[in-house]
């Protein structure tokens, strides 16, 4: 079945710049390279919630687990740390339109 990985975090205000770099040319790649694919960013407009709403998916449930205990992720989430705050993350069943 396919997994949706969705991720949420405030960017910092001082390290907008280089978040952007990071996510553009690092980040993106690199969840492409673990076989994350369909990956999409919102921004959030207006509410009280993380500014920043992130997910994207894989064949299966093993494919994610293998992705999610690969050290090309964790080196990944470790680096967007720096970047960010508030972070949570959560793995759940994919299906179509918007899931939060």
């Amino acid at each position: 079945m396919p997994t949706k990985l969705i991720m949420r975090w405030d960017v910092r205000p001082e390290t907008e710049s280089e978040y952007f770099e990071f996510l553009v040319h690092e980040f993106i790649p690199g969840m492409n390279r673990l076989g994350i694919s369909d990956f999409q960013v919102w921004y959030t407009a207006y509410g009280s919630c993380e500014q920043k709403l992130a997910s994207g998916t894989t064949p299966s449930r093993e494919h994610m687990n293998y992705a999610l205990k690969n050290d090309e992720w964790t080196a990944l989430h470790d680096k967007l740390q720096k970047y960010v705050d508030n972070f949570s993350q959560k793995v759940i069943p994919a299906t179509r339109g918007f899931q939060i």
